[in-house]
């Protein structure tokens, strides 16, 4: 249930706004847009600029806020979250110009003469709502395409990043329009008194039975959603695949953000004759990446350490390396399980941490049956030289986005729609993509007022309906 207004308080965008509700928050920000205000390129590109130097000039502050939240080094803040937004609003300022282009498209006989086109218009007060694993490129990211749409945007950051939530509830009205943009932090409540507003779009990144919330809610107004979810991304591994370079890539994408990542490797589906040796190849990588880390990788809070906990007791498999989930200490170590029970929860719930399970099978096609025996995942990713599996992994397994020899940088190419389907997600951003997520394309079609033709007014005789069948 939604809080009641007068017990609902956002933080004021500036020193001098008095305390708003929800409700006076969003009425302020569609009068805003009903001005017109956000609706010039001039607008959206220095909106964009001035987040990019919130980027630039606060990274020291956002890196801070990330280690207090998540225990994510200066380093790993930078790579992960903080330079692909700066990339993403870089990308959007360059391109805005050709994206906002009207589309002029040809006329059927039926509809001559005239002129015909689309245009793209913002959709108006979005809402975005971000996760707690890249608390500023996942809530930042989405912020950069309705700003580049030209919308005004609520942000609600995740309350589970408590730190990088209040951090960006004081930037964001700082360097932006503070009457275009705001920051409602909160929870559960705070997100469903948002989403009773109607607002004109939704954006959810997150778990698959928050999104269905999230949905559910929005639903309620008609709310269009982009849902961005997650679900149990395979790794594919052929028999002739470069092992080595397979084994490398896969330890450092489970050891990034303590593979709390949506596109995360979930689990590996490896040919049997190639087994043994890829998992060597990890367990190498894996110790030559955390030589200054023995402690466990930090885990976000207590409620995810007893997940992954559980996940790693009564798998079935056998533990290869690491196995241990201290709870106490928020930390966990990286685990490989050969083999364990396909009915395991290891092997059924996503993992979003360390913890990665190796499926030995016996050919491609026994891999292939056996992601599409399951849920649609968000990502895919394959390691063979044989350009026929790769055709056959792509006609075949329905997922949001493919990898072929890597794993996860199908999120930094701009050009790339990114999103999943089915249970993994629905709609799609980045680049173009996210533009016209946040944008309704309008058609348009002008017809001069003469000629007038009285063919297509009745009466119909049989006549005129022979040239009408030809007509239309």
């Amino acid at each position: 249930m939604s809080a009641p207004d007068s017990e609902v308080a956002v933080r004021p965008s500036c020193p001098s706004r008095p305390v708003e509700t929800i409700p006076d928050v969003v009425a302020r920000l569609r009068a805003t847009f009903h001005t017109g205000r956000t609706r010039p390129r001039q607008w959206r590109v220095r909106q964009l600029l001035a987040l990019e130097r919130l980027l630039a000039e606060q990274e020291q502050d956002l890196a801070a806020a990330l280690e207090e939240d998540l225990g994510r080094n200066a380093v790993d803040a930078w790579m992960a979250d903080l330079a692909p937004v700066a990339a993403e609003s870089r990308f959007a300022r360059k391109k805005l110009r050709a994206w906002m282009r009207d589309r002029r498209v040809g006329l059927p006989l039926s509809a001559r003469p005239g002129r015909a086109w689309y245009q793209y218009e913002p959709l108006g007060t979005v809402l975005v709502i971000g996760p707690w694993n890249y608390p500023v490129f996942l809530t930042l990211a989405p912020v950069v395409a309705a700003l580049a749409a030209g919308n005004c945007v609520i942000v609600k950051p995740s309350e589970h990043t408590p730190t990088v939530s209040a951090l960006l509830a004081d930037l964001l009205p700082r360097y932006l329009d503070s009457d275009a943009v705001a920051v409602v932090e909160g929870a559960a409540n705070e997100t469903q008194e948002l989403l009773d507003q109607g607002l004109d779009h939704a954006f959810f990144t997150g778990g698959p039975e928050i999104g269905k919330a999230v949905m559910t809610g929005a639903a309620r107004h008609l709310t269009p959603v982009t849902l961005e979810l997650g679900g149990k991304s395979p790794v594919i591994v052929a028999r002739d695949a470069d092992l080595e370079v397979a084994g490398r890539r896969i330890a450092w994408t489970k050891l990034m953000n303590s593979g709390q990542t949506c596109v995360a490797p979930d689990y590996v589906l490896v040919e049997r004759a190639a087994r043994d040796e890829l998992v060597d190849h990890i367990r190498r990588a894996l110790d030559a990446f955390r030589t200054d880390d023995r402690q466990g990788l930090p885990l976000v809070h207590r409620r995810q350490a007893e997940r992954l906990a559980r996940l790693v007791t009564d798998t079935g498999g056998r533990t290869a390396i690491g196995g241990t989930v201290d709870v106490d200490a928020l930390r966990a170590h990286p685990t490989i399980i050969l083999d364990p029970d396909l009915d395991s929860a290891v092997m059924t719930e996503e993992i979003f941490g360390p913890v990665l399970p190796v499926v030995t099978v016996d050919s491609l096609d026994t891999a292939i049956d056996f992601v599409r025996a399951r849920p649609k995942p968000l990502a895919v990713y394959l390691f063979t030289k044989s350009k026929t599996a790769q055709r056959r992994v792509l006609a075949e397994v329905s997922n949001g986005g493919t990898v072929i020899n890597h794993l996860m940088f199908q999120v930094l190419v701009n050009k790339l729609p990114f999103g999943g389907v089915g249970t993994s997600g629905m709609g799609a951003y980045h680049g173009e993509w996210g533009f016209q997520t946040f944008s309704h394309r309008k058609a348009v079609l002008r017809k001069p007022a003469r000629p007038d033709p009285s063919l297509v007014y009745p009466p119909y005789s049989p006549a005129k309906q022979r040239l009408l069948r030809r007509v239309f």
